[in-house]
């Protein structure tokens, strides 16, 4: 077990056990270099591939190393918020930096978020904002359309992932959060729990490939967009209403244009009647 009252870092893992083994000692190197030490939890989200040894080399900076398994696999979001309702209820730690174990979340990243949360009293979770992405063209792309529709949608800007460092008081707030189990970060923000941010680069995989795919992708986005529906719904509700009044009003000014004397374009009856769909569409839809 881990001693209470000290830093955690929580690490998420799915089959990737040749990567957390080449992170490790990168975490303990950075640790070692700042005179920090830090428990280590990995979540094992229901790996379907079990290595026969975990053993990473010579750890001197990283007090104990545990793994928590799931009986299935969850999904990363799902992962992270077990991972850290058992940080909280059975390690009571000070503060648990949260990361992926691809390595593209940097530990040379660690020492800055903790010398942030220091500068904002131990009260605010620190993320680590992307300022630059290491995904292929292709990614970038789509991550870009689902950036804007995010902002559209929710009026949030999507800026951070999962790397983050919490303080004991916020995560105490985070573990009763029931959003946090669709999107970590989305449920802090909806939430509004004080944060800050740090500029930070993406990494580049220390091996293997990666778990995200387009279909990952778009699950992942539904997933942070699910904790706004209210947010989403209500904005929906407004853009309905205003083309709603829209289209009402261009049929009543078709309407009073055929009391005048006047040169009617002949298109103008079709789309009257188009426009009388769309309204009967817009009526009678589902909410």
């Amino acid at each position: 077990m881990a001693s209470e009252g000290r830093l955690h870092i929580l690490i998420p893992i799915f089959n990737d056990w040749e990567v957390a083994a080449l992170l490790l000692p990168h975490v303990d190197r950075v640790l070692t270099e700042h005179g920090l030490t830090a428990d280590v939890v990995l979540v094992d989200d229901g790996s379907t591939v079990r290595p026969e040894t975990f053993d990473p080399p010579s750890l001197t900076r990283i007090g104990s190393l545990g793994i928590l398994e799931l009986r299935r696999n969850l999904g990363h979001q799902r992962a992270i918020a077990v991972g850290l309702t058992y940080v909280y209820e059975h390690m009571k730690p000070s503060a648990v930096v949260v990361m992926d174990g691809d390595g593209e979340d940097n530990p040379d990243d660690i020492p800055r978020l903790l010398a942030k949360l220091a500068e904002e009293g131990a009260r605010k979770i620190i993320f680590a904002e992307r300022t630059r992405r290491s995904e292929p063209l292709l990614f970038k792309l789509f991550y870009r359309i689902y950036r804007l529709l995010h902002v559209l949608l929710t009026g949030t800007r999507v800026r951070v992932g999962n790397f983050s460092i919490i303080p004991a008081l916020a995560l105490s707030r985070i573990v009763v959060i029931s959003e946090m189990w669709n999107h970590y970060a989305a449920a802090v923000f909806n939430a509004r729990i004080d944060y800050d941010m740090i500029p930070t680069a993406r990494a580049k995989r220390l091996a293997g490939q990666s778990h995200m795919n387009f279909i990952s992708l778009v699950v992942h986005g539904l997933s942070a967009l699910s904790v706004y529906s209210h947010t989403i719904g209500v904005r929906l509700l407004v853009v309905t209403g205003t083309l709603i009044a829209a289209t009402a009003l261009s049929l009543v000014a078709m309407l009073v244009l055929q009391l005048f004397p006047v040169a009617l374009p002949g298109w103008l009856p079709s789309a009257a009647a188009l426009l009388l769909m769309l309204l009967m569409q817009a009526v009678t839809a589902p909410p």
